[in-house]
Order: structure tokens, then sequence, then C-alpha cells
């Protein structure tokens, strides 16, 4: 079975777009830092948690387990959002 299409989360204006999103297992999601400042993407469980990403950076984590995972910048706390990881 071909691995599911990888998934782009986009940072800008202080927002993850989009803020909620449903893959399968095996997706890989990649956020890109389109603000002129540094964010971060962080698990609220702590499965994840990227570097500090200047404007252009990258982060890319693949989600194995069905779930709901919610992340947020902690940088600006205030900017959050959700990967739902559910079986086709």
């Amino acid at each position: 079975m071909a691995a599911p299409a990888p998934v782009t989360v986009k940072i800008s204006n202080f927002v993850f777009a989009a803020q909620t999103i449903t893959v399968a297992p095996g997706t890989t999601v990649t956020w890109v830092n389109e603000d002129d400042i540094p964010h971060t993407v962080v698990a609220d469980n702590k499965a994840f948690r990227s570097k500090v990403l200047d404007t252009d950076d990258r982060f890319s984590f693949t989600f194995t387990t069905v779930g709901r995972y919610g992340y947020f910048c902690s940088i600006h706390p205030h900017m959050t959002g959700v990967v739902v990881v559910k079986a086709p």
C-alpha cells in the first residue's frame, strides 16, 4: 500500500493554516514558517518538537498512531493547532 500524500501546514500571520487537519496513519505533515519572525511547533503530549523555525524553515513529523495531537508555538502560545489521525 502506498504511503499517504504529505500534508503542508503554513505558519502565517501568527496562525497555523489549516488550524485542524485530519490525516491517515503514516502521513508526514510539514510545517513551513512563512512569517518573518521565528516560530516553533510543539506537541501538547511531547510527541514532537521543532527547533526554532526562521522564515522559510520547515519541520516535518510522520504520524503513525491514531489519535488527536494538539500543538502550539512555544514562543507564541496563543498559536495552536490540531492534527487528527484517523484510520482510513
